[in-house]
């Protein structure tokens, strides 16, 4: 996947990821740049830390003073340069039939949005597409609720979703929104080769502009025992029934 040519994060901008899977998968990924790694000597072992990467070792509870309160650092944290970007055309020109998209209406919340990455890893999504203002930024909690996604789904960010959308119908996506409201279900949406799976916001959902860009809308036959599922769990049931579809 071609990447726009790396900039150089601000010192004060740069993510810290933490805990094992992040960590690592932050090292395996060529894309990644590393600027430094604060470890316990026991939890630096098991890593292949190249030899140009700072290393400098503390014990547990210095560590817990460079994240977030109470997150589970595992003993090791990283400081990364954020990813290069993913133009959504390269991302389009990598497109497989039976390859769902995800496309993401101002779903904010990184916790969420890692649950996503790490879904769309385990069903082989071609990759997700959010709006740039309105999606989080890479973060510790994002790496950490993505156990190692972040660094290898394909993540394009867009200034217009709008657009975006009728870009990915000019690749032969078929676009379905998922909204509760819908008279049909994902099951009989499903049927075209390439599909792109729109997701909104917990709570407000898909906003109208977005469900106007969409070919059809679908809802997911869940229990009237509860009015619906969180973003990440819609995504995770989603992404199944469009890879046994």
């Amino acid at each position: 996947m071609r990447r726009k040519a790396r900039q150089a994060t601000k010192p004060e901008n740069r993510p810290r990821f933490w805990g094992r899977h992040a960590v690592a998968a932050a090292l395996a990924n060529p894309d990644r740049g590393i600027v430094r790694i604060w470890a316990t000597r026991e939890a630096a072992a098991a890593f292949d830390i190249g030899s140009a990467i700072p290393v400098t070792y503390a014990d547990v509870a210095d560590l817990g003073r460079l994240v977030t309160r109470d997150a589970p650092h595992q003993g090791i944290v990283a400081e990364v340069e954020r990813l290069p970007d993913i133009l959504l055309a390269d991302l389009l020109d990598d497109a497989r039939d039976g390859k769902p998209l995800l496309v993401l209406d101002q779903v904010t919340d990184p916790h969420n949005v890692g649950a996503i990455l790490r879904s769309a890893a385990a069903f082989d999504a071609l990759g997700i597409v959010t709006q740039d203002r309105h999606a989080p930024p890479e973060s510790g909690a994002l790496a950490k609720a993505a156990s190692g996604a972040l660094e290898t789904v394909p993540w394009a960010r867009v200034v217009n979703l709008a657009r975006a959308l009728d870009e990915i119908a000019q690749a032969g996506f078929w676009r379905i929104g998922l909204a509760g409201e819908a008279d049909q279900t994902l099951a009989e949406a499903l049927g075209p080769k390439r599909v792109a799976l729109v997701l909104g916001a917990e709570g407000e959902g898909l906003r109208q502009n977005t469900q106007a860009h969409c070919d059809a809308l679908a809802r997911l036959p869940i229990s009237d025992r509860i009015e619906s599922l969180n973003v990440s769990n819609a995504a995770a049931v989603a992404l199944y029934a469009a890879a046994v579809a």
